[in-house]
């Protein structure tokens, strides 16, 4: 996720860093490259076919309809997962006040509030297709790791395991019905977040959506440059890309925001929500915090 203080009106307009421009550079020179080469024939080789200007912006109505509702869709996406993060930071949280109230024995509590690290990074390592046992490692035993790791869902063995804790307290009466209620409560919503975040990870965007904006964006900007030759001249091929940068951008981005659990500059910042986790459990134990994580070159990852 890019952290960035609000840049002034001329460093805006050159600004390369956390911008878009880039990964679509080369498709802006090719509508401007195209535009120049269909100016060029216009004006020294033979008349080229003249699209009315009114037609291509009713095309651009609706391709503009057609991103809109996937940037929102996409957005839509993005914000919900980061509001499951935000509950399942909120739960880890309840769970290190109920352990304080409920659980008397400190290797109780360290034993579940450390599960709840472990959680938070197999759940981080799932979304993101990568390995979180290392990780992991720091809260749990070796052992544990390994078994956890081997199973299908990872994460949700984790909370399995935090469930079976529950239970061997009560069974040794060593917790109140009221704190094993409590316990369970929010161990159940943490599940209930982590499946909502499955759910985003697993169901993209409609492909007939994606498909749909690509191909008519590209054919919208490969027809503009023969609609602005008579009202632009030559500027056509400046106006062209102009238009280009606003359309495949859009497209760039929503296509970011698409899987917020991917690791690109509009992702969300898992690692740095993650050492939040670390960080409430650790204070909640009155252990030493770990440091948290900072935005390198303004992307917190």
């Amino acid at each position: 996720m890019i952290v960035k203080e609000q840049p002034s009106a001329m460093q805006l307009f050159f600004a390369m860093q956390s911008s878009i421009v880039p990964k679509i550079i080369w498709k802006i020179l090719g509508v401007f490259l195209i535009s120049i080469i269909v100016l060029i024939v216009d004006i020294f080789v033979f008349r080229m076919p003249h699209f009315s200007i009114a037609a291509m912006g009713i095309f651009g109505v609706a391709l503009s309809l057609f991103l809109g509702f996937r940037n929102n869709s996409a957005y839509e996406r993005w914000w919900e997962a980061r509001k499951l993060w935000g509950s399942m930071i909120a739960d880890v949280r309840s769970l290190g006040c109920d352990t304080q109230i409920f659980l008397s024995a400190d290797a109780d509590r360290r034993s579940f509030m450390y599960s709840a690290c472990a959680f938070a990074h197999f759940h981080r390592g799932q979304l993101r297709l990568i390995e979180a046992r290392i990780e992991a490692a720091k809260w749990v035993t070796l052992d544990d790791v390994q078994t956890i790791a081997a199973q299908h869902n990872p994460a949700d063995a984790v909370l399995n395991q935090m469930a079976g804790q529950v239970a061997e307290l009560a069974q040794a009466d060593n917790i109140s019905g009221f704190g094993q209620l409590r316990l369970t409560q929010s161990l159940a919503s943490l599940a209930l977040a982590q499946a909502g975040c499955e759910r985003i990870a697993s169901t993209p965007l409609p492909f007939v959506y994606s498909l749909l904006v690509r191909r008519t964006t590209y054919l919208y900007c490969l027809l503009l440059p023969f609609a602005l030759i008579d009202d632009t001249s030559m500027f056509a091929p400046l106006f062209a890309a102009i238009v280009a940068y606003v359309f495949f951008g859009l497209q760039a981005i929503t296509n970011e925001l698409e899987m917020p659990f991917h690791r690109t500059e509009n992702g969300l910042p898992l690692d740095a929500m993650c050492r939040t986790i670390e960080i409430s459990v650790t204070e909640a134990l009155g252990d030493p915090n770990p440091e948290p994580h900072r935005p390198q070159g303004f992307v917190l990852t």
